[in-house]
């Protein structure tokens, strides 16, 4: 479940020890993130985005992901996740991609271009 996922990204940034501490900055009952990892209860939206903020994690795809985690239907839940997926997947490595294959289109034909240019000079 991503929640937990979630909860332990959270605890690690933030350098926590004990699930207790998370509950304090969530301000609710450490038995409240016990439920959660039990999954007895699930993350509202308001906790998703703060600890997502707090994880340094895309507060968008932690509340996709958190809602796949709510939804009990199987077919809905898969939809959730993929829209999850598509929405994480058009984030930093498209654009990384998308720089790498300009760099690579733009060295090559400079490289032609030099030795083009050294051609007709010799």
């Amino acid at each position: 479940m991503y929640q937990d996922e979630l909860l332990n990204a959270y605890k690690k940034a933030q350098n926590y020890v004990q699930d207790k501490q998370i509950a304090h900055d969530l301000n609710v009952q450490p038995s409240r993130i016990s439920e959660m990892r039990s999954n007895k209860r699930y993350i509202s939206d308001n906790e998703a985005v703060f600890l997502a903020q707090g994880a340094g994690i895309d507060p968008e795809v932690a509340l996709l992901a958190c809602h796949a985690d709510r939804n009990d239907n199987p077919s809905v839940k898969a939809m959730w996740e993929n829209i999850a997926k598509k929405y994480n997947g058009l984030g930093l490595s498209a654009i990384s991609m998308g720089c790498g294959a300009l760099a690579v289109v733009f060295s090559s034909h400079t490289e032609s271009l030099t030795n083009y240019a050294l051609c007709i000079l010799c």
